[in-house]
């Protein structure tokens, strides 16, 4: 019996098949402009963060940043980033430091904070450090930060 014809793709015939490319625009860089671009804000927050500006160094990791398949390394780069500032603010500050984000950031804080529990052994950071920015996360932006953040094609 011939099953040569379950193998076609039929998916290539049809006009009205959503590809992954319509969903949304492209990340505007390509991979070496947008790792320049990770290194520089990583060296600002650094220095926000020497001076003690937990606020400001969160909104500059959280601008701008990177998604789609062609940019992992700067991926990869932005979410040690914000580990890092994750980690180092102390629990008594984590709500005023949401307070003082935008909406948008406050939804890319959340897929970050998503990425970061869907590592491996959620790599370098506590558990309870996610978590705790979660739960006081939910509690400023609400649960149309998760529901923003599960919806959005745009994976950083």
């Amino acid at each position: 019996m011939d099953t040569a014809f379950r193998k076609i793709d039929i998916d290539i015939y049809d006009e009205d098949v959503l590809q992954e490319s319509e969903l949304y625009e492209p990340f505007p860089q390509d991979a070496a402009q947008a790792l320049d671009e990770a290194k520089q804000r990583q060296s600002a927050v650094r220095s926000a963060l020497a001076k003690g500006d937990v606020p400001g160094a969160l909104s500059i990791a959280l601008e701008n940043a990177p998604y789609g398949p062609n940019v992992e390394d700067a991926k990869v780069l932005t979410l040690q980033t914000i580990l890092t500032i994750l980690n180092s603010t102390k629990s008594t500050e984590v709500s005023s430091v949401i307070k003082a984000l935008s909406q948008d950031s406050q939804d890319a804080l959340m897929k970050y904070l998503y990425k970061g529990m869907a590592m491996p052994g959620w790599g370098d950071i506590s558990g309870s450090v996610l978590l705790g920015w979660h739960e006081k996360l939910t509690e400023i932006a609400g649960v149309g930060s998760i529901v923003r953040t599960m919806t959005d094609r745009r994976r950083v």
